[in-house]
């Protein structure tokens, strides 16, 4: 029977013999792990911020864009030309069957002026549904109506970055703010967004009617003409159809026949942010493949260093051979002191995986997720490769003669 702890005693005394030698051999296994930890705390850590931005920007969106013009020979690009209308807008969501809501936009840049103080921001203008589409519930206040559309009231709703500059502390329902010298009174504050998934600030906006938009800021080529619609599907099984019959619908209105050029552009904003989110999940996968070869190097370290305690050992294998160990017990002890190595290199990687991914956070506000599968994969997987690479010495060593062995210089 084999004594495993009798093997255990000899493997640890063995290490500590050569306490310099084993910590440099366990120094690829813990960059491994370490480095696999780090990737992928930060891969996973990214992975959320952009699904988090992606559910912030709202869910099943189609975004409708103008045709392009062509002045002096050269196309000028998708949203140069007034194609679209309120309309339009109007029409998509009652005809299309596929399509939950729409909503017109029609926006600009502009300076927010609230007493002394001012701050450069978004204006959008556009109807009630916008907020239902977006997904963005009020933090305090009411939405404007579709009275105050048909009105052109001048009333506002703002984004946390904008009330803080203006605001501060102060209640911002009920003040006046004036935008193009127009005043303009600050009914609803948005629930804070944060940042889209292309880095801009979501909060940072302020909200009209586009009626008013259109004839008291930012005026319009075109009576009606809107910069863009946004649309939502009722569900993302139907995001394809309702962009079919966006398509045809628009094509009827705006009477483009089979063989003519689009004066529109269709978009499917869900599929293009998901699709970032899946590049980045397969950035995070190639980061951890990438950091676990560190861990096979160092696989091959120690297997590197056990032919060598084999081969310095030899007049040791051949004694204990001699007074009754198997070739078994041979094999056991130096296939616990390659796990040994492997295992407190991974124990010693984590620790310092974690720590810096603690300070990736720290030092540059990258969020970082550290989760327990992947810790006991790293070291699950250092203690396979100690497994692997050690095998080979130990069964190399279990297959010395007796006799040879003790013959050894």
């Amino acid at each position: 029977m084999i004594d495993v702890g009798s093997s255990i005693r000899v493997a640890f005394r063995a290490l500590r013999v050569n306490m310099m030698r084993s910590a440099l051999t366990m120094l690829g296994i813990i960059i491994g792990v370490a480095a696999v930890i780090t990737m992928l705390a930060i891969g996973m850590g990214t992975r959320q911020q952009l699904s988090e931005q992606i559910a912030s920007i709202g869910s099943n969106l189609i975004i409708i864009l103008p045709g392009a013009i062509t002045s002096s020979g050269a196309r000028m690009g998708t949203g140069s030309n007034w194609t679209l209308s309120m309309d339009d807008a109007e029409a998509i969501e009652k005809e299309c069957s596929s399509v939950a809501a729409a909503a017109p936009i029609h926006n600009g840049s502009a300076q927010v002026v609230y007493g002394n103080l001012n701050w450069a921001t978004t204006i959008v203008g556009s109807t009630p549904g916008i907020l239902d589409i977006r997904e963005w519930p009020l933090q305090s206040g009411r939405s404007f109506t579709d009275q105050d559309v048909r009105t052109a009231t001048k009333v506002a709703l703002i984004g946390q970055t904008v009330s803080d500059y203006l605001f501060g502390d102060t209640d911002p329902i009920g003040q006046t703010v004036r935008i193009k010298n127009v005043p303009f009174i600050i009914i609803g504050v948005l629930v804070s967004k944060g940042q889209s998934p292309v880095g801009q600030d979501q909060d940072d906006t302020l909200y009209v009617p586009i009626t008013t938009a259109q004839k008291k800021l930012f005026g319009a080529p075109l009576p009606g003409s809107v910069r863009t619609i946004m649309v939502k599907a009722r569900s993302s099984s139907e995001l394809q159809s309702a962009e079919n019959q966006i398509t045809a619908l628009l094509k009827q209105l705006h009477h483009i026949g089979p063989k003519q050029e689009n004066d529109f552009s269709v978009r499917n904003l869900t599929q293009i942010l998901e699709a970032q989110e899946a590049q980045s999940e397969a950035m995070a996968i190639l980061l951890g493949a990438i950091a676990s070869i560190s861990l096979l190097v160092g696989g091959i370290g120690i297997m590197n260093i056990m032919l060598v305690s084999v081969t310095e050992r030899t007049r040791e294998i051949g004694i204990r051979m001699a007074v009754g160990a198997k070739t078994r017990d041979i094999r056991l002890q130096f296939m616990i002191e390659a796990l040994t190595l492997s295992l407190l290199g991974g124990a010693i990687g984590i620790i310092i995986g974690v720590g810096s991914a603690q300070m990736v956070t720290i030092f540059s506000g990258k969020p970082t997720i550290i989760s327990l599968l992947s810790i006991f994969l790293a070291f699950g997987f250092s203690g396979l490769v100690g497994i692997f690479f050690g095998f080979y010495p130990a069964y190399k060593a279990s297959l010395l003669n007796p006799i040879d062995a003790l013959r050894y210089e």
